[in-house]
């Protein structure tokens, strides 16, 4: 549930994406598992992952993928709702999202993170 006193959610712009933390935040399973599913799904609420881990460790994982720029995230009255910045990893890193896309689905990501 997003909270009405959280400070504000920051996103960096297209320009300033990082190669190497875009990369960092996708070597975890957990984070690519959230990729895939938001890669199917435009807009997921944090709720909504099925995830073996505690609400503190998705919300993290959600925080690294957002400063990273590989996700957005914006609040809907109580629910924070996840999109992934797909357009904007292609015109930065162009192939790149395909390719982590296609490599992630191969692994074969956990069927409760996929929803």
């Amino acid at each position: 549930m997003a909270s009405r006193t959280s400070s504000p959610l920051l996103h960096p712009d297209e320009r300033d994406f990082d190669l190497f933390a875009v990369m960092s935040a996708l070597t975890d399973p957990v984070r690519l598992s959230i990729v895939l599913r938001l890669a199917t799904e435009p807009a997921v609420p944090c709720g909504t992952f099925d995830l073996p881990i505690a609400k503190s460790a998705l919300s993290r994982h959600l925080r690294v993928l957002r400063e990273a720029g590989v996700i957005s995230q914006r609040d809907e009255g109580t629910r924070r709702i996840n999109s992934l910045r797909a357009q904007e990893l292609d015109r930065r890193f162009p192939g790149l999202l395909t390719l982590v896309l296609k490599e992630g689905a191969e692994r074969g990501a956990p069927q409760s993170a996929v929803g």
